[in-house]
Protein backbone atom coordinates (compact mmCIF):
# COMPACT_ATOMS: atom_id res chain seq x y z
CA UNK A 1 0.00 0.00 0.00
CA UNK A 2 1.23 3.47 -0.90
CA UNK A 3 0.20 6.29 1.41
CA UNK A 4 0.71 10.03 1.04
CA UNK A 5 0.20 12.74 3.63
CA UNK A 6 0.18 16.42 2.70
CA UNK A 7 0.39 19.19 5.30
CA UNK A 8 2.23 22.49 5.42
CA UNK A 9 3.23 21.91 9.06
CA UNK A 10 6.47 19.92 9.29
CA UNK A 11 5.74 18.95 12.89
CA UNK A 12 2.51 17.27 11.84
CA UNK A 13 4.27 15.36 9.03
CA UNK A 14 6.90 14.12 11.48
CA UNK A 15 4.27 13.02 14.00
CA UNK A 16 2.21 11.27 11.31
CA UNK A 17 5.17 9.28 9.99
CA UNK A 18 6.05 8.34 13.57
CA UNK A 19 2.53 6.98 14.03
CA UNK A 20 2.74 4.99 10.79
CA UNK A 21 6.15 3.56 11.73
CA UNK A 22 4.77 2.49 15.10
CA UNK A 23 1.60 0.90 13.74
CA UNK A 24 2.91 -0.75 10.58
CA UNK A 25 6.39 -2.16 10.11
CA UNK A 26 5.57 -4.01 6.88
CA UNK A 27 7.70 -3.20 3.84
CA UNK A 28 4.47 -3.34 1.83
CA UNK A 29 3.25 -0.12 3.45
CA UNK A 30 5.14 2.97 2.29
CA UNK A 31 4.40 6.52 3.43
CA UNK A 32 5.50 9.65 1.55
CA UNK A 33 5.07 13.11 3.05
CA UNK A 34 4.55 16.39 1.21
CA UNK A 35 4.45 19.97 2.45
CA UNK A 36 3.10 21.30 -0.84
CA UNK A 37 -0.02 20.26 -2.77
CA UNK A 38 1.61 20.63 -6.17
CA UNK A 39 4.39 18.23 -5.16
CA UNK A 40 1.87 15.57 -4.18
CA UNK A 41 -0.12 16.08 -7.37
CA UNK A 42 3.02 15.70 -9.48
CA UNK A 43 4.01 12.51 -7.67
CA UNK A 44 0.46 11.12 -7.95
CA UNK A 45 0.47 11.60 -11.72
CA UNK A 46 3.61 9.48 -11.95
CA UNK A 47 2.21 6.74 -9.74
CA UNK A 48 -1.10 6.93 -7.84
CA UNK A 49 -1.31 6.43 -4.08
CA UNK A 50 -3.83 4.13 -2.42
CA UNK A 51 -4.62 6.53 0.43
CA UNK A 52 -3.98 10.26 0.77
CA UNK A 53 -4.29 12.26 3.99
CA UNK A 54 -4.83 15.94 3.16
CA UNK A 55 -4.75 19.01 5.34
CA UNK A 56 -7.61 21.21 4.19
CA UNK A 57 -6.13 24.58 5.09
CA UNK A 58 -2.87 24.99 3.20
CA UNK A 59 -1.34 28.01 1.47
CA UNK A 60 -1.59 28.01 -2.31
CA UNK A 61 -3.70 25.02 -3.35
CA UNK A 62 -5.91 23.96 -0.43
CA UNK A 63 -6.82 20.39 0.42
CA UNK A 64 -10.29 20.49 -1.12
CA UNK A 65 -8.96 21.71 -4.46
CA UNK A 66 -6.17 19.12 -4.37
CA UNK A 67 -8.68 16.36 -3.57
CA UNK A 68 -10.80 17.32 -6.59
CA UNK A 69 -7.74 17.10 -8.86
CA UNK A 70 -6.77 13.72 -7.40
CA UNK A 71 -10.30 12.42 -7.88
CA UNK A 72 -10.11 13.41 -11.55
CA UNK A 73 -7.02 11.22 -11.85
CA UNK A 74 -8.34 8.27 -9.87
CA UNK A 75 -11.73 6.97 -8.81
CA UNK A 76 -10.11 4.46 -6.47
CA UNK A 77 -7.89 6.56 -4.22
CA UNK A 78 -9.10 6.87 -0.63
CA UNK A 79 -9.12 10.51 0.48
CA UNK A 80 -8.96 11.41 4.17
CA UNK A 81 -9.16 15.05 5.23
CA UNK A 82 -7.29 16.49 8.19
CA UNK A 83 -9.10 19.39 9.77
CA UNK A 84 -10.54 20.86 12.90
CA UNK A 85 -13.54 22.37 11.12
CA UNK A 86 -16.59 20.14 10.80
CA UNK A 87 -18.23 22.52 8.31
CA UNK A 88 -15.84 21.25 5.64
CA UNK A 89 -17.51 17.83 5.77
CA UNK A 90 -20.21 18.80 3.26
CA UNK A 91 -17.56 19.76 0.71
CA UNK A 92 -15.91 16.40 1.23
CA UNK A 93 -18.89 14.57 -0.22
CA UNK A 94 -18.15 16.19 -3.56
CA UNK A 95 -14.89 14.26 -3.85
CA UNK A 96 -16.18 11.11 -2.12
CA UNK A 97 -13.93 11.53 0.92
CA UNK A 98 -13.58 8.44 3.06
CA UNK A 99 -13.30 10.22 6.38
CA UNK A 100 -12.32 13.32 8.35
CA UNK A 101 -9.68 13.23 11.09
CA UNK A 102 -9.11 16.06 13.51
CA UNK A 103 -5.63 17.40 14.12
CA UNK A 104 -3.40 16.39 15.73
CA UNK A 105 -3.93 12.93 14.25
CA UNK A 106 -5.16 10.32 16.71
CA UNK A 107 -3.23 7.04 16.49
CA UNK A 108 -6.34 4.87 16.84
CA UNK A 109 -8.23 6.81 14.15
CA UNK A 110 -5.32 6.47 11.73
CA UNK A 111 -5.24 2.73 12.41
CA UNK A 112 -8.97 2.46 11.70
CA UNK A 113 -8.55 4.11 8.31
CA UNK A 114 -5.55 2.02 7.22
CA UNK A 115 -7.05 -1.25 8.49
CA UNK A 116 -10.25 -0.48 6.61
CA UNK A 117 -8.36 0.05 3.33
CA UNK A 118 -6.23 -3.05 3.90
CA UNK A 119 -9.37 -5.11 4.43
CA UNK A 120 -10.88 -3.73 1.23
CA UNK A 121 -7.73 -4.57 -0.71
CA UNK A 122 -7.54 -8.08 0.72
CA UNK A 123 -11.10 -8.77 -0.39
CA UNK A 124 -10.42 -7.57 -3.95
CA UNK A 125 -12.06 -9.89 -6.43
CA UNK A 126 -10.37 -10.82 -9.70
CA UNK A 127 -11.82 -11.64 -13.09
CA UNK A 128 -9.82 -14.05 -15.23
CA UNK A 129 -10.33 -13.73 -18.99
CA UNK A 130 -8.89 -15.61 -21.93
CA UNK A 131 -7.36 -13.52 -24.69
CA UNK A 132 -5.37 -14.47 -27.80
CA UNK A 133 -2.24 -13.64 -25.76
CA UNK A 134 -3.26 -15.95 -22.92
CA UNK A 135 -5.16 -15.62 -19.63
CA UNK A 136 -5.01 -12.31 -17.82
CA UNK A 137 -6.51 -11.17 -14.54
CA UNK A 138 -8.53 -7.97 -14.14
CA UNK A 139 -9.51 -6.44 -10.83
CA UNK A 140 -13.28 -6.21 -10.63
CA UNK A 141 -12.90 -2.72 -9.20
CA UNK A 142 -11.26 -1.72 -12.50
CA UNK A 143 -14.20 -2.90 -14.62
CA UNK A 144 -16.54 -0.11 -15.72
CA UNK A 145 -19.05 -2.16 -17.67
CA UNK A 146 -19.47 -5.30 -19.74
CA UNK A 147 -21.07 -5.05 -23.16
CA UNK A 148 -22.74 -7.81 -25.20
CA UNK A 149 -21.38 -8.17 -28.74
CA UNK A 150 -22.93 -11.10 -30.64
CA UNK A 151 -21.17 -14.23 -29.36
CA UNK A 152 -18.66 -12.20 -27.34
CA UNK A 153 -18.64 -9.75 -24.48
CA UNK A 154 -16.46 -6.66 -24.23
CA UNK A 155 -15.01 -6.10 -20.76
CA UNK A 156 -14.29 -2.40 -20.41
CA UNK A 157 -11.92 -0.75 -17.95
CA UNK A 158 -10.79 2.88 -17.96
CA UNK A 159 -7.50 1.82 -19.58
CA UNK A 160 -8.46 -0.97 -21.97
CA UNK A 161 -11.15 -3.26 -23.38
CA UNK A 162 -11.01 -7.04 -23.68
CA UNK A 163 -13.16 -9.02 -26.13
CA UNK A 164 -13.80 -12.58 -24.95
CA UNK A 165 -16.17 -15.39 -25.85
CA UNK A 166 -19.13 -15.46 -23.54
CA UNK A 167 -22.72 -14.58 -22.74
CA UNK A 168 -23.58 -11.40 -20.85
CA UNK A 169 -26.28 -13.29 -18.93
CA UNK A 170 -23.63 -15.56 -17.43
CA UNK A 171 -21.62 -12.54 -16.31
CA UNK A 172 -24.78 -11.00 -14.87
CA UNK A 173 -25.46 -14.12 -12.81
CA UNK A 174 -21.89 -14.37 -11.52
CA UNK A 175 -21.34 -10.67 -10.80
CA UNK A 176 -24.65 -9.43 -9.40
CA UNK A 177 -23.43 -10.14 -5.86
CA UNK A 178 -20.29 -8.09 -6.61
CA UNK A 179 -22.08 -4.81 -7.29
CA UNK A 180 -22.93 -5.20 -10.99
CA UNK A 181 -26.38 -4.55 -12.48
CA UNK A 182 -27.84 -5.23 -15.94
CA UNK A 183 -28.94 -1.68 -16.84
CA UNK A 184 -29.81 -2.65 -20.43
CA UNK A 185 -30.03 -5.88 -22.37
CA UNK A 186 -26.58 -5.11 -23.79
CA UNK A 187 -24.88 -3.56 -20.75
CA UNK A 188 -23.85 -4.78 -17.31
CA UNK A 189 -22.54 -1.86 -15.25
CA UNK A 190 -20.46 -1.64 -12.08
CA UNK A 191 -22.47 0.31 -9.50
CA UNK A 192 -19.29 1.52 -7.82
CA UNK A 193 -18.23 3.26 -11.03
CA UNK A 194 -21.53 5.07 -11.67
CA UNK A 195 -21.30 8.78 -10.83
CA UNK A 196 -24.79 9.91 -11.82
CA UNK A 197 -28.02 9.07 -13.62
CA UNK A 198 -28.85 11.51 -16.40
CA UNK A 199 -32.33 10.88 -17.75
CA UNK A 200 -32.27 7.49 -19.45
CA UNK A 201 -28.50 7.21 -19.19
CA UNK A 202 -25.89 6.52 -16.54
CA UNK A 203 -22.58 8.33 -16.53
CA UNK A 204 -19.57 6.28 -15.49
CA UNK A 205 -16.61 7.82 -13.68
CA UNK A 206 -14.54 7.90 -16.87
CA UNK A 207 -17.24 9.97 -18.60
CA UNK A 208 -18.76 7.10 -20.60
CA UNK A 209 -22.53 7.37 -21.09
CA UNK A 210 -24.56 4.14 -21.15
CA UNK A 211 -28.28 3.62 -21.90
CA UNK A 212 -30.69 2.48 -19.20
CA UNK A 213 -33.79 0.48 -20.08
CA UNK A 214 -37.00 2.09 -18.90
CA UNK A 215 -38.00 -1.11 -17.09
CA UNK A 216 -34.71 -1.19 -15.15
CA UNK A 217 -34.47 2.48 -14.13
CA UNK A 218 -36.31 2.24 -10.80
CA UNK A 219 -34.41 -0.87 -9.72
CA UNK A 220 -31.11 0.75 -10.68
CA UNK A 221 -31.80 3.75 -8.44
CA UNK A 222 -32.74 1.43 -5.56
CA UNK A 223 -29.56 -0.59 -5.96
CA UNK A 224 -27.36 2.50 -6.23
CA UNK A 225 -28.78 3.88 -2.99
CA UNK A 226 -28.37 0.51 -1.27
CA UNK A 227 -24.82 0.08 -2.57
CA UNK A 228 -23.68 3.54 -1.46
CA UNK A 229 -25.21 3.01 1.99
CA UNK A 230 -23.48 -0.35 2.38
CA UNK A 231 -20.11 1.04 1.30
CA UNK A 232 -20.25 4.01 3.66
CA UNK A 233 -17.51 3.94 6.29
Amino acid sequence: MRIAVCDDEQRFLTDFKRIMSKLYKSLDILTDDFSDAEQLLKSFRRRPYDVVFLDIEMPGMDGLTLAAKLRELSAEVYIVFLTGHVEYAIKGYEVNALRYLTKPADEQKVREVIDYVLKKQDSEKLLWVKTPEGEIKIKLSDVLFIEAQNQNVLINTAEDSYSVRGNISDYEKNLQSEGFFRIHRSYLASLRRVVRINGKEVIMDDGTSLPVSRSRETRLKELLFSYVSKEAF
